[in-house]
């Protein structure tokens, strides 16, 4: 459910699973052009990379994050004004990581939240930051509840 800038309390924190395939990766190097064989090329990891398998690209777990704000929490209508990280560790490709959501403070005058953002590989944070996000009006919200029973298109029926 979508929340508002009232209904979102400092301290509230929001976390979703997610595998990562190698599918998922090649299709985010088709979108982007980010072809690099570190992310898609496991004989090329192996032989020349520091990881020895294939990583997910760290703009690819920002989209991660980019998802849960936008679609989950705050959710439907939130606006993301700003995101920032570190990538701390490698997270190979066919990996469940988990991304966490926390707020951190609510500023009263301009009506945004900012959060702290993680990615979680085996309990380990592999992405840190912080996000500024301006949640749904009302109306969005009332959108978002109106539609909640839709199937999403990386959704089955």
């Amino acid at each position: 459910m979508a929340r508002t800038y009232d209904q979102i309390e400092v301290g509230d924190s929001y976390s979703i699973q997610r595998f990562i395939s190698a599918e998922d990766v090649d299709t985010f190097a088709d979108i982007t052009g980010d072809d690099n064989p570190v992310h898609v090329d496991p004989d090329y990891a192996k032989e020349h990379s520091r990881f020895s398998k294939p990583v997910v690209h760290g703009v690819f777990l920002l989209g991660l994050i980019s998802k849960v704000l936008g679609r989950d929490f705050p959710g439907h209508g939130s606006i993301a004004v700003g995101i920032s990280c570190r990538f701390l560790r490698p997270v190979p490709v066919g990996s469940e990581v988990t991304v966490e959501i926390q707020v951190a403070s609510k500023n009263e005058e301009r009506q945004h939240v900012k959060v702290r953002t993680y990615i979680y590989l085996d309990g380990k944070m592999a992405l840190g930051g912080e996000g500024t996000v301006i949640p749904p009006s009302p109306e969005d919200v009332a959108w978002a509840e109106a539609h909640e029973n839709e199937p999403h298109e990386d959704e089955t029926t």
